[in-house]
């Protein structure tokens, strides 16, 4: 496959430069779509998309219209929001690159040590980007998610990473900064009022070299300090990731945080590379075929509105993973179903637009680049599971024509919280208040989460906790089968029966679980989703 132009900016653009001859011009737009909706926090209207990406209006409604067909937007009213789906992308990414599944315990274990906010980041060319998060919940704590991107030159990873860098690296970076003194291509940091002298970041990046670690003394903002070291790779010695611990300065100094915290974090780092050395080599992934099968009918059904090769070309990336770490054009091809053809022309859009890479001149396999994660990631990274259930069970609440709510057991487990609801459009439906709390075995939700990982398949009440109320319930399950939330429909008794409740609307209650359910495996794959 012939070598590309690879486009490496970093941030917003109007629109997304002309790519390779043979790039497919749909799929470029669809990841510019993304992209600005990544930017924007996970929300924009069709008008700034519009504004935002240069293209048509026309345009942007087919794309949007797809990536809704693909799960990976939803379109409410006015606005194009992001669904938890998207985040398979950047699943398969950090599938593919093992760090967090090895490594992610350790931090978490760290941050409960020390009891401070924990990440894991690797190198994107001149930037950092975080796979792991491990954040403290204060009124003051680190509003970074996995994905977001930082200039190297304003973090503690960063010097460390430029250890490495080679002539073009440090050519490319300092262009990048002539080009963008404030900032203004990382959405995620505070634009820079008073950017340093390049000579400032390369002393840093020599006594890095030296130290063996690196601090960040308030670089993104005042407050923000954090001390970094790298993890290297136990073959070949090169840095794989960073891990930092980040703090605030009402609590530990730069000066402070190296002398009391730096002992702590070299010595997970030093474990973190005794589990690299340890880890068994991926097993080969299971066989997939036909990933992209789906679209053929999907254009026959939706005609114009549905952009094929643009479904075939973000089916691409799913066909990485673990186990499936690097890939040939005939294994991505037989893996989405897709001829040698357009895998290829999805392959060179994907080098174009920095998403993948080559993974070495003579093996002729492609890898995917920590850029996978810009597709969206960053928002759906801090997703609640309140949020995730919130549109399903307004869904829901439409189609039954009754009122829907979410709950989760307190900590004691005699009450339950309500998290989410959902009311329907009627004079006379049950109102609850998100947060109202109440004894849960009088409540259809209570019971069916008492009972835990053996938890019935349904519970009917009738007249609890109040007189004329009937309340069919069924729980949520994380990816281990575990009870986590559990949801129900309330209605009145004068509108049904005990008998009609179960025949009516148990199905579409369980059909809705199921699809919180699926949300929530792709969204909990790399962290914990809070459950409020």
């Amino acid at each position: 496959m012939p070598a590309s132009t690879t486009n490496d900016t970093h941030g917003p653009s109007a629109a997304e430069p002309a790519g390779p001859a043979e790039a497919v011009t749909p799929l470029l737009r669809g990841i510019t779509v993304l992209r600005r909706l990544t930017e924007a926090d996970g929300t924009l209207s069709p008008s700034a998309l519009e504004r935002s990406t240069g293209l048509a209006r026309a345009t942007v409604d087919r794309v949007t219209a797809t990536l809704a067909h693909m799960g990976y937007v939803r379109l409410t009213g006015r606005d194009v929001t992001l669904a938890p789906r998207a985040a398979e992308l950047g699943n398969a990414y950090l599938a593919a690159l093992r760090l967090p599944a090895l490594l992610s315990w350790r931090a978490d274990a760290l941050a409960d040590e020390l009891d401070e906010s924990v990440s894991l980041a690797v190198a994107d060319r001149d930037a950092v980007r975080f796979i792991h998060q491990a954040t403290r919940r204060r009124a003051m704590s680190l509003s970074f998610r996995i994905g977001d991107l930082l200039p190297a030159e304003r973090t503690a990873p960063g010097p460390l990473f430029a250890t490495q860098w080679a002539d073009p690296d440090w050519c490319h970076w300092r262009a990048r900064r002539a080009a963008d003194p404030h900032d203004t291509a990382f959405p995620a940091v505070p634009p820079n009022d008073h950017p340093t002298p390049d000579e400032d970041f390369t002393r840093r990046t020599a006594r890095a070299a030296g130290d063996g670690w690196a601090l960040d003394d308030q670089l993104i903002e005042p407050g923000l300090v954090a001390v970094s070291a790298p993890v290297r790779d136990p073959g070949t010695g090169r840095t794989v990731c960073v891990a930092s611990v980040v703090s605030h300065t009402s609590r530990h100094t730069a000066t402070a945080l190296r002398d009391d915290l730096l002992p702590a974090l070299l010595s997970t780092v030093a474990a973190m590379e005794s589990d690299l050395r340890a880890a068994p080599p991926p097993e080969p992934g299971p066989a997939r075929a036909g990933l992209a099968g789906w679209t053929g009918a999907s254009k026959h059904e939706l005609g114009r509105s549905f952009v094929e090769s643009l479904a075939r070309g973000l089916t691409v990336l799913t066909a990485f993973g673990e186990g499936r770490s690097a890939l040939t054009l005939t294994e991505v091809a037989k893996a989405t179903g897709l001829s040698r053809a357009t895998a290829r022309r999805a392959l060179i859009t994907h080098q174009h637009a920095g998403l993948i890479t080559p993974a070495a001149p003579t093996d002729r396999t492609f890898t995917l680049t920590p850029r996978v994660l810009s597709l969206g990631f960053p928002p759906l990274s801090r997703l609640s599971l309140p949020q995730i259930a919130q549109p399903h069970l307004e869904a829901l609440a439409a189609h039954v024509h009754e009122s829907t709510a979410m709950a989760v057991l307190s900590d004691s487990g005699a009450e339950i919280q309500y998290t989410a609801r959902a009311a329907a459009g009627r004079v006379l439906s049950a109102r609850v208040t998100v947060g109202a709390r109440l004894p849960a075995r009088t409540t259809a939700l209570g019971r069916v989460l008492l009972a835990g990982p053996a938890a019935p398949d349904h519970v009917l009440t009738d007249g609890e906790p109040e007189a004329g109320l009937r309340s069919l319930a069924v729980p949520v399950r994380d990816r281990a089968g575990h009870p986590v939330a559990a949801i129900d429909v309330t209605t009145h008794a004068a509108r049904r029966t005990p008998e009609s409740c179960t025949a009516e609307l148990l199905p579409a209650l369980r059909e809705t679980a199921t699809a919180i359910e699926s949300d929530l495996r792709t969204a909990g794959r790399f962290r914990t989703v809070p459950p409020t």
